[in-house]
């Protein structure tokens, strides 16, 4: 009888974990919801995400600025109208009434370049907004994308955890069987007991982690509260090759959305400070006045012809000088540590992502197939009485343990080639980048 336990009990041990897991209260809610793809989940994170709507909003700030500036001048021209009532005294006669009025047109011009300067400057930080836009969006489908995988990393974990259950818990209670008829010690009873709660117990943790890892999801993708978040994926895939290097990544870096972002934040920089310099000369005034004056009886048209111009002898706009200056400085710095940091980002993404992978394929390669022979070896042992009960809950834990790893390494291994792609604006074709 104890025999034919056991070797139920390693039997179940080396049955895949999908095929053998029981359902759970969590398992069975997620088996009635509908299963959520990366890629609907990366559609509906770019629909409700308040942040990047937000900044999408911005845009038409930023075009209603260009076309200002774009415009044929940047000053209106003045219209103005004036009327005047005159009364004329006469020796011996009575006042005479006289109606004057006057009309002129007037027009500022910018002389020193202020209007090419202006557009550049406009252009650049439209291009610049369109670009954060795009980083943000990427930002967004990453950090979706993450939670994804750690949510579908937890379920293939719940089912796992879920088959350790059944097995200690089969296991514990034919020990007690044998133990109430005398064939098992009470060591062995207890060992199977507290094997069983410690199974139990790590099916209690992920299922709260899972809870909580789903209404992260949930809450990054807006999803409705009558849905229930289950996803849908293949957590082993991309596990072994990725359709670039570190040159190419690292060629990319200068394109990425971010770097673009911030460069042309710095050409729109540049461009304010040339307008700025630039209104330190004076803009000309042109205008034409047009009037009747004079006695009902001989009245005058007048026109006449103005130019004003400012003569910049004090204000000589020193201050928005100074503050374009800085504002330029600051963007040059910021673009040089940028590409610095996200050239050094991306050789550790790499690095960490390489050994990532080796680690996978250790796990997948070696361990696994090798505790599979042991669960063959441990039978033949258990048949020819070489070990007891003790042995083969080690080679069972050694088991579950290894496709936890497994599990782990693989979100490890998603997470991190997910700030990869990030880091270097690299356009991925899993669904992970726009």
């Amino acid at each position: 009888m104890r025999l034919k336990t056991l070797l139920a009990a390693a039997a179940m041990a080396t049955t895949p974990w999908a095929a053998t897991a029981q359902p759970t209260k969590t398992v069975e809610a997620a088996h009635h919801a509908v299963p959520l793809s990366l890629e609907e989940a990366l559609v509906l994170a770019e629909q409700a995400n308040p942040a990047l709507r937000s900044r999408q909003a911005q845009l038409v700030a930023a075009q209603g600025a260009r076309t200002d500036a774009n415009a044929l001048l940047y000053n209106n021209p003045q219209l103005a109208l004036e009327g005047t009532r005159r009364e004329v005294p006469q020796t011996g006669l009575p006042e005479e009434r006289r109606k004057e009025w006057s009309a002129s047109l007037s027009q500022t011009l910018e002389i020193a370049g202020q209007a090419g300067h202006r557009r550049n400057a406009t252009a650049a930080a439209l291009t610049a907004l369109i670009a954060e836009i795009d980083d943000l969006r990427r930002q967004v489908r990453a950090d979706v994308a993450r939670q994804f995988y750690r949510v579908l990393a937890l379920q293939q974990r719940l089912q796992l955890e879920a088959q350790a259950v059944q097995l200690f818990d089969s296991t514990a209670a034919a020990v007690q069987k044998r133990r109430a008829a005398g064939e098992d010690t009470k060591l062995d009873a207890n060992v199977t007991a507290v094997e069983a709660e410690r199974a139990r117990n790590q099916l209690a943790q992920v299922e709260e982690q899972l809870t909580e890892a789903c209404g992260e999801l949930a809450e990054k993708i807006q999803l409705p509260p009558a849905r229930t978040c289950v996803v849908k994926g293949d957590l082993a895939a991309l596990a072994d090759s990725s359709p670039y290097g570190l040159d190419s990544l690292l060629a990319r870096v200068l394109d990425q959305p971010r770097l673009a972002a911030i460069a042309a934040r710095e050409e729109s920089a540049r461009a304010k400070l040339k307008l700025e310099q630039s209104s330190r000369y004076p803009d000309v005034t042109l205008g034409v006045n047009v009037g009747r004056e004079g006695p009902l009886m001989g009245r005058e048209r007048l026109t006449t012809l103005t130019v004003s111009l400012p003569l910049p002898l004090f204000k000589r706009n020193a201050v928005g000088i100074g503050q374009a200056a800085a504002e330029l400085g600051q963007a040059e710095i910021e673009r040089a540590a940028a590409i610095r940091d996200v050239q050094a980002q991306v050789r550790i993404l790499w690095s960490k992502l390489d050994s990532l992978k080796r680690r996978v394929a250790r796990l997948r390669d070696v361990v696994l197939p090798a505790l599979s022979d042991n669960q063959q070896l441990s039978l033949k042992s258990q048949r020819a009485g070489e070990i007891g009960l003790l042995e083969l809950i080690v080679f069972n834990r050694q088991a579950l343990d290894a496709r936890r790893d497994l599990i782990e390494a693989l979100t490890d291994l998603h997470a991190t080639r997910i700030a990869l792609e990030l880091a270097a604006g690299w356009q991925s074709t899993q669904g992970t980048q726009p």
